[in-house]
C-alpha cells in the first residue's frame, strides 16, 4: 500500500486547510485509515481516524469539533478538513493505513505511512 498526502501549506489562525491522502496498491481489506501529526520536538500523535466498515470517525480531543475526516471510496482517498486552525496545529501531518484492526487511535495499529505534509499556522 502506498499513501500520498497532500494539501499542506501555510494558513492564518482561524483559517482552514484540507488535506488529502490517496491510497494505491493492495488496498483491498483496509480496516481503516487515519491522520497523525508531529510537531517539532514532540512525538507523533493521533489526530483523526476512520474505520471503513462503519465509516465511524474518531478524533483526538484537541481537534474534535474543528477537524473532519472523510473518505471517497471511488478515489481511494481520505480527507482531513481542518477549520479554526491555531498555531498549535502546526505540524507535519501523516496519513496511515490500518490493515489488521485494533484501536484506530494507536500508532502501532498502522502498517503503512505516507511521507507527510507540512501544515504551518501563523498567529
Amino acid at each position: 500500500v502506498q499513501l500520498q498526502a497532500s494539501g499542506g501549506g501555510l494558513a492564518q489562525a482561524g483559517g482552514s486547510l484540507r488535506l488529502s491522502c490517496a491510497a494505491s496498491g493492495r488496498t483491498f481489506g483496509t480496516y481503516g485509515m487515519g491522520w497523525f501529526r508531529q510537531a517539532p520536538g514532540k512525538e507523533r500523535e493521533f489526530v483523526a481516524g476512520m474505520t471503513f466498515s462503519s465509516s465511524r470517525p474518531y478524533y483526538s480531543d484537541s481537534v474534535k469539533g474543528r477537524f473532519t475526516i472523510s473518505r471517497d471510496n471511488a478515489k481511494n482517498t481520505i480527507y482531513l478538513q481542518m477549520n479554526s486552525l491555531g498555531p498549535e496545529d502546526t505540524a507535519v501531518y501523516y496519513c496511515a493505513a490500518n490493515m489488521r484492526g485494533g484501536s484506530i487511535w494507536r500508532r502501532s495499529a498502522y502498517a503503512y505511512w505516507g511521507e507527510g505534509t507540512l501544515v504551518t499556522v501563523s498567529s
